[in-house]
């Protein structure tokens, strides 16, 4: 088994990632989603893990300067996190989690690292140091700047980490 990790940037990563979202996430199933109406932003940069030249998970990352309780931050959003059904439970995701808040902390200009999961995943991020958001979370859809709760907020430290208050993420969710 060879596993390979590399960083390319969103745009050009999308076209070998849409098969992975589409085995992950097919469009009759996320249609039946509670936030499957959900406009989501594109990752600026992707964390793509493959086994033996194959794309088996990937991570995306979304920066975004926003705010949180008034002040401005930079937020690492970590987005879109999906692994393909064949190559769950060997680790894939941490590696790509791992890489990707490397990837943020080596940048140096993010303040957190936050991420939006469904309920039945969030014991997988608390297993590996993420701490839910306990406040609000607004974003844009439709144009409009919503309160954002169809999925758990969980932050991440990078450089400080808030745990309650209001972000607002000053556009598309990730």
């Amino acid at each position: 088994m060879s596993v390979e990790i590399e960083i390319r940037t969103g745009v050009a990563s999308w076209p070998s990632v849409k098969p992975l979202f589409e085995a992950v996430w097919p469009r009759e199933v996320v249609e039946k989603l509670s936030w499957g109406h959900i406009v989501f932003a594109p990752a600026d940069l992707r964390v793509l893990v493959e086994d033996d030249e194959r794309l088996v998970c990937q991570v995306g990352i979304t920066r975004r300067e926003a705010t949180w309780d008034g002040r401005k931050v930079r937020i690492g959003g970590i987005g879109g996190v999906s692994t393909h059904p064949d190559f769950r439970r060997r680790g894939f995701a941490s590696v790509a989690l791992n890489a990707a808040l490397q990837t943020l902390k080596e940048e140096r200009a993010t303040d957190f690292a936050l991420l939006f999961c469904e309920p039945h995943q969030a014991d997988f991020y608390t297993s590996r140091g993420w701490k839910p958001f306990v406040g609000e979370v607004f974003a844009e859809q439709a144009g409009q700047r919503a309160r954002f709760d169809a999925l758990l907020p969980f932050v991440s430290y990078l450089k400080r980490a808030p745990h309650t208050g209001e972000i607002d993420l000053c556009g598309l969710p990730w």
